[in-house]
């Protein structure tokens, strides 16, 4: 073998790494409804298979990188972010590579779009693909033959996915995260955005119902009549005193009208006594009978007849008493009842089912953290799901700590009745864009939720510094957030996850922002200046941490920004590290964007040097901060 290597780089053929694991995370049919065509992340392919997980074909995606005059080059897998195919069966997919993501077809043609492109959408007539880059927040149209760039249009905040209504005229985007100022806004949600599909002009921005944040996935009915996507209903205006009836969070399945755009409703996945945490993929079945949804986080599957629901949505909608709860439309997303009888859960063994597919008998659903494909038959109510390994074997997780700290980060079923995991505050590890009332400092107060990125090296954890660093943190989570102990050795399989996370590289570090972030830099560590340095060390992460090795405190500061009970309060200084990700800013979400940070809730210049700056000094600092 090693001498067929030699004699492959000689003749200038790339060499590709071999990734451990296949990491699935999105799953489709293919036109006919004949196979599956999977987008695995870690291996860095969009793969065709058989209903059985066995491999039909295999497309890479890869970057090339050293050789000499062609030889000796080395192919590198990228993230598969997702995969479609057209209707003729030409396959699309994307992948992450930072700021230059790509769109790739199966011919192995692709082009650079943008930061963290998700899974591609073609149209009825396979004429235009569209792709939302997660961090540009934005959607663009390309041409599936060509693949040159027709248009963009904005998105809201991390642009997660989308979907095509009746015709492929209007176009749904996801947005993960709220955009919202926190404080005082009594209203904070993630919104959908809608867009013409042929003039590509956004139409509206769509707000879910209140606290709904991590929306995962979207899926149109097979006549576009209505569109579907999964998020997570937050009840960040309770104190976190307990979990029952979906107390903290809950899941959620809204609706948009696929012919107008309009809103329609939100349901409620979860049971009564039983939480659904972390809705992720969802899909219809090609006879529109059956609406599926997979659960991360409880590790099931939503089996839901479709028919049965939208008669349901449509007796609210009338103002007709539907459930003991639900008396008219406003009641709706609020009642844990109201699948209750048309729905019926499946437990899925592996660890993570997020893609998910239904045929008009079965649903199929890939397991991030097994390498699996559970296939699950639903005709009946008593089934037994079927699991078949896409590569040779499951994955041993008690090998990889850090993969099996990430899958119990974002498992909910040690959870008190399932409602929630770490991932429910903390999607990827970093924010949910909502203020909670933890009880660490009494009743009262919620304050931001904040990236766990970089927190091991910038102790202490929380905002008030109250726990004096991540290992007492995510400890303490367990308790007072999911009521349970976690055993230490699944504690420290946790630690080597947050430990490990890896950085996302800026949407604001491009080539065309060079000259601004200088500037902007120059400012930042002027003491004549903005003078942010003093207080945001560069050698610790931005932040005033000590080395968390030597035992010393790190300093707090009192920036006169606390009001009612925390006027007076001391604050950790949290990383500038990714900062541009974890919007709004300060301890209650007060400001919405970063600008507002250094200019509106700045007056007296406790918080760096800015009053006297210029609007272009202002603009340049702004970049600088937001390309960390």
């Amino acid at each position: 073998m090693k001498h067929l290597l030699i004699v492959a780089c000689l003749l200038g053929f790339a060499v590709a790494a071999r990734a451990e694991y296949l990491l699935p995370e999105t799953l489709c049919l293919m036109p006919g409804g004949e196979a599956l065509l999977v987008g695995e992340k870690g291996a860095g392919r969009a793969s065709v298979r058989d209903f059985r997980g066995k491999e039909l074909r295999a497309y890479e995606a890869v970057k090339e990188s050293g050789g000499f005059l062609g030889l000796f080059k080395t192919k590198t897998p990228l993230p598969v972010t997702g995969a479609t195919a057209a209707p003729d069966g030409t396959v699309f997919y994307t992948a992450d590579d930072g700021n230059a993501g790509r769109l790739y077809r199966q011919d192995g043609a692709f082009v650079v779009t943008g930061n963290c492109p998700m899974t591609p959408t073609v149209s009825p007539d396979g004429k235009s693909v569209y792709v939302c880059n997660r961090f540009d927040n934005n959607v663009q149209k390309y041409d599936a033959k060509t693949l040159e760039l027709l248009a963009t249009a904005p998105a809201v905040r991390e642009a997660n996915g989308c979907a095509l209504g009746k015709d492929g005229k209007l176009l749904f985007v996801i947005n993960m995260l709220p955009a919202d100022a926190a404080e005082p806004v009594k209203y904070v949600a993630a919104k959908v955005t809608v867009v013409d599909a042929a003039s590509f002009k956004v139409l509206d921005n769509v707000h879910l119902p209140d606290g709904s944040t991590g929306v995962r996935g979207i899926a149109a009915s097979p006549d576009g009549k209505f569109v579907y996507l999964t998020h997570t209903q937050a009840r960040y205006q309770l104190p976190t005193t307990q979990l029952e009836r979906g107390w903290m969070n809950t899941a959620a399945l809204s609706i948009f009208d696929g012919e107008t755009g309009a809103y329609v409703n939100t349901v409620l996945l979860d049971d009564v006594d039983l939480g659904a945490a972390n809705p992720w993929g969802v899909s219809v079945s090609p006879d529109g009978k059956t609406l599926v949804v997979a659960h991360a986080g409880s590790r099931d599957v939503n089996v839901i007849d479709r028919a049965k629901l939208h008669e349901r949505l449509a007796q609210a909608a009338a103002g007709e008493q539907v459930t003991a709860v639900t008396r008219s439309a406003a009641e709706v997303h609020n009642d844990l009842s109201f699948l209750s009888g048309i729905r019926f859960r499946v437990s899925v063994e592996p660890d993570g089912p997020r893609g998910i597919v239904a045929t008009d008998d079965k649903a199929y659903v890939v397991c991030h953290f097994a390498d699996a494909l559970v296939e699950i038959p639903f005709k009946e109510r008593v089934v037994k799901p079927t699991t078949h390994a896409l590569n040779g074997a499951l994955i041993d997780l008690s090998k990889d700590p850090v993969l099996r700290g990430e899958m119990l980060f974002n498992d909910g079923t040690k959870c008190f009745q399932l409602w929630q995991s770490c991932a429910s505050c903390h999607p990827d590890g970093r924010v949910d864009g909502l203020n909670w009332d933890l009880m660490n400092d009494g009743i009262g107060n919620p304050k931001q939720t904040k990236s766990l990125y970089l927190s091991r090296w910038t102790p202490p954890t929380m905002i008030t510094g109250i726990r004096k660093d991540m290992f007492h943190c995510n400890r303490a989570g367990f308790h007072h957030i999911q009521f349970y102990d976690a055993a230490e050795e699944d504690a420290k399989c946790i630690d080597a996850y947050v430990m490990g996370m890896k950085p996302v590289a800026s949407p604001y570090d491009r080539p065309e922002n060079a000259e601004a972030i200088a500037r902007g830099k120059a400012l930042f560590m002027d003491p004549n200046k903005a003078d942010c340095a003093s207080c945001h060390l560069p050698d610790r992460y931005f932040t005033a941490a000590v080395d968390p090795e030597d035992g010393a405190k790190s300093k707090l500061y009192d920036l006169g920004l606390g009001t009612r009970d925390e006027l007076g309060q001391e604050f950790d200084v949290p990383t500038l590290r990714e900062v541009w990700r974890t919007a709004p800013y300060l301890y209650d979400g007060r400001a919405a964007d970063m600008l507002a940070v250094l200019k509106a809730w700045n007056p007296a210049d406790q918080h760096g040097i800015t009053s006297d700056l210029t609007e272009q000094e202002l603009k340049d600092l702004e970049l600088y901060i937001l390309s960390l």
